[in-house]
């Protein structure tokens, strides 16, 4: 039997939207090699997309950006990135800021690959494409104060108490 995973974008609480653009990745187009796991039989870039938002709310204080998996074959899907507490100056992300260093202020949290980075794309060989959600959530506080050590999920759910704004790009990809 096959369960039809909705879109968790559409599950989260009505937020204005703003735009997100990337040079790295179309709305709805498959990810780049670079955005790809580096293991795991994948030869890929293990690289974060370059990252643009704008039209946010004015009284935005600070920024999370996620990339979640829906579609991994878990109860829970798979974050492979999450950063939280971006201050409000950061609009954009080159290429590959996804790193433990790489990160203009704010702080990675650990995805599920257990790192504190930007863990690609590494769906199981025969699957169907997945859905990749780069999520950016513009917040009314500077701060989540959850603590580098939370879980993206946690992490995510405190942030919608505090959303005000929010921005998707999704990207999708299957092993060929």
């Amino acid at each position: 039997m096959t369960v039809a995973v909705p879109n968790p974008v559409s599950l989260l609480p009505e937020a204005p939207a703003f735009s997100l653009s990337s040079t790295d990745l179309a709305d709805g187009g498959t990810l780049r090699n670079d955005q790809v796991y580096a293991g795991m039989g994948l030869e890929g870039g293990n690289r974060s997309p370059a990252l643009s938002w704008a039209g946010f709310p004015a009284e935005t204080q600070s920024f999370t950006i996620a990339c979640f998996d829906p579609d991994a074959p878990t109860m829970s899907g798979f974050w492979h990135w999450a950063a939280i507490d971006l201050p409000a100056s950061v609009t954009s992300l080159p290429a590959g800021a996804g790193t433990e260093t790489g990160l203009p202020g704010g702080i990675h949290l650990r995805n599920d690959y257990g790192t504190r980075d930007y863990g690609g794309a590494a769906p199981p060989p025969g699957d169907a494409a997945h859905r990749y959600y780069f999520v950016v959530n513009a917040l009314s506080v500077a701060s989540l104060e959850v603590g580098p050590d939370a879980s993206p999920a946690y992490a995510m759910f405190a942030a919608g108490f505090h959303t005000i704004g929010r921005a998707v790009l999704t990207g999708h990809y299957a092993r060929g």
